[in-house]
């Protein structure tokens, strides 16, 4: 880990870190919430975590940082409610259709949040990476068990396909923040990729 990373739960030793760092993620994610991405600021951060500023910087090295770091947090809930239920759908690509349409719906609910999340991915650069990634990988996570909850080992073909699908669901999520797109573009563009990747 690099001094530019932030400090994950299990880089923290004890469990006055790990809450200490979830009340961080807890104050980001209302603040989002309430104002979006230009409310987030890290002395408002602090405080409403009740740490120090120095402190908040320890585990979080920037805003950025922050933001992306609670969409990983958002989306490790998001893949263990996926996991609590049968996914609805005959077909691998319905299923992930499913399963897209439902995270889609809950950040549609929360625009203020929506918006934070996704303008603090689309400004993540090389020193973001480990937080970039995580997130990816939760999101392939999600869409590889989605493809298939049966199989125990995922091919390298599933996880390529799973990135793509990602990759465009992100796109399309952007393009609906953004307002260049509406909710009912954003969902046939997805759905369009989705069919074409996972043709039975």
């Amino acid at each position: 880990m690099t001094a530019t990373n932030s400090l994950t739960s299990d880089d923290l030793g004890s469990s006055a870190q790990r809450e200490r760092r979830k009340r961080i993620l807890d104050a980001t994610i209302s603040l989002a919430s309430e104002g979006g991405f230009d409310a987030v600021q890290m002395r408002a951060v602090a405080d409403q975590a009740e740490v120090a500023l120095g402190t908040l910087y320890r585990y979080f090295p920037s805003k950025i940082h922050l933001l992306v770091s609670a969409l990983g947090r958002e989306f490790e809930r998001g893949d263990a409610l996926v996991r609590q239920r049968e996914v609805p759908g005959d077909t691998a690509a319905e299923r992930v259709i499913n399963v897209l349409r439902t995270t889609t719906r809950g950040m549609r609910a929360d625009p203020h949040l929506t918006e934070a999340l996704t303008r603090a991915f689309m400004f993540a650069d090389a020193s973001v990476r480990t937080e970039i990634d995580h997130v990816g990988m939760l999101l392939t996570r999600m869409l590889t068990w989605a493809m298939d909850p049966s199989k125990d080992d995922v091919s390298d073909d599933d996880i390529a396909v799973a990135k793509v699908i990602g990759d465009v669901w992100l796109s399309a999520l952007v393009g609906w923040v953004t307002g260049r797109a509406s909710v009912a573009e954003t969902g046939t563009k997805i759905e369009v990729a989705v069919g074409l990747l996972l043709r039975e």
